[in-house]
């Protein structure tokens, strides 16, 4: 039921000629394309709908009306409510402003959990953070073999001194998805806060973080098919206690007080698009109702979009393992693909991800190459000083027949 074909003429960027030819985009985890409504959105803010916030004019509370829908949007995707949700530029700049606050609650003593899988974004700020306070980091290691956080050393790390866990939801290196829920029960009963970098996980699954128990988590909705922009969620009790760095007109209201300046009103609402077209995939393709809500409708597409996002992987992963001389970084086994999104880091003996990456790209795929900031996991698993991986990101836009052409030019790639 999966019109692929459909959802594909809906992205403007993946019917244009690059160089006069089409081109297969394969370079998702550092960022989707976007949804024709997403543009259309962001165009209609900015002609019937550009204005500052709070004036007593119509674009002005057009402008009002269109942040209140960005930020129950938002919620809607993550299973929270909309006061929790802060906006920002980007997770990275999110991440350094919550850490900020959060460093005043830390003295000399203290522990910092990072671990060596995540990007760098969910590391140093945290780790300054520490620093600044005279804080300690302590860094869980991987399981270099599958790509995985090394779950026995991340438990034995956190103690009655660790103060707040930071980790990643999945690896925008290896792909794998880590076990949130329990990592945050471990947390929580040594008394440290969470912190959850879900950037790579969000464009593959349905995050709830309810469920999850996380105290903060960020995502940015360009992995998702929207605009350049980044969403952070924090438990209200926590949003309200913390002293967040801002000028004081804006006053102690949730999530005002951590929103600094003037907001992208305009990326604002290309959020809202993106994440009704999600919904609208519940409707179509999954078990969800016109009716329905909001919440419903994307729980039902995700369903959708993880079963032919599996398939996928299983095109990609077998097509690679038959290849001579390549190795796959993270899980492999088909008893595994239900613990991976579709990102997939690869080296081929005797070429550099720079030369795969080159022979791809004549080609007109595109892929990234190198450590992708994941560079903790990329100097822990031996490849930073050799250019790090060749990474091929999948999402639900992409087909089969772009991964089979794509493991034919890897295969005469030398």
């Amino acid at each position: 039921m999966f019109n692929v074909t459909e959802i594909r003429r809906q992205f403007p960027a993946l019917n244009e000629e690059y160089d006069g030819r089409k081109a297969i985009f394969f370079d998702n985890p550092g960022g989707t394309q976007v949804h024709e409504n997403v543009i259309g959105a962001m165009v209609d803010y900015l002609t019937r709908r550009n204005s500052n916030t709070h004036g007593l004019f119509e674009t002005s509370r057009r402008t009002d009306a269109v942040i209140a829908e960005a930020h129950q949007a938002v919620a809607d995707l993550l299973g929270c409510d909309a006061d929790e949700v802060v906006f920002g530029s980007n997770m990275t700049s999110l991440t350094f402003h919550l850490s900020r606050s959060l460093a005043q609650d830390l003295e000399p003593g203290d522990e910092v959990l990072v671990t060596r899988l995540d990007h760098d974004a969910n590391v140093m700020p945290w780790a300054l953070a520490a620093q600044a306070q005279g804080a300690r980091v302590q860094w869980a290691d991987i399981d270099v073999e599958s790509g995985t956080l090394d779950m026995e050393d991340l438990r034995a790390k956190i103690t009655p001194r660790t103060k707040i866990a930071a980790f990643g939801y999945a690896s925008n290196a290896t792909g794998t998805v880590n076990d949130v829920a329990t990592i945050v029960a471990w947390a929580r009963e040594a008394g440290a806060l969470t912190f959850v970098d879900a950037v790579q996980y969000a464009p593959h699954g349905l995050i709830d973080v309810q469920a999850l128990g996380c105290d903060f988590l960020a995502c940015s909705s360009y992995k998702f098919f929207g605009p350049h922009s980044g969403q952070l969620f924090g438990k209200r009790e926590h949003l309200r206690r913390l002293q967040a760095y801002r000028v004081r007109p804006t006053g102690e209201e949730l999530p005002d007080k951590w929103e600094t300046g003037t907001q992208n009103h305009e990326a604002m609402a290309g959020v809202t698009a993106a994440i009704d077209y999600l919904a609208r995939l519940g409707v179509e393709y999954g078990a969800a109702a016109a009716a329905d809500n909001r919440r419903q409708k994307l729980s039902a597409a995700w369903t959708v979009i993880q079963a032919y996002e599996r398939m996928l992987i299983e095109r990609l992963i077998t097509g690679l393992l038959n290849l001579p001389g390549i190795r796959i970084y993270g899980l492999t086994a088909p008893a595994d693909w239900d613990r991976r999104v579709a990102t997939v880091a690869v080296r081929r003996r005797g070429v550099t991800p720079a030369r795969l990456a080159q022979a791809l790209a004549d080609e007109n795929i595109f892929a990234w190459n190198g450590n992708f900031y994941a560079l903790a996991a990329s100097e822990r698993m031996g490849v930073e000083a050799s250019g790090g991986w060749l990474r091929l990101g999948l999402v639900h836009y992409n087909t089969m027949e772009e991964v089979d052409h794509c493991l034919r030019l890897l295969e005469a790639a030398c």
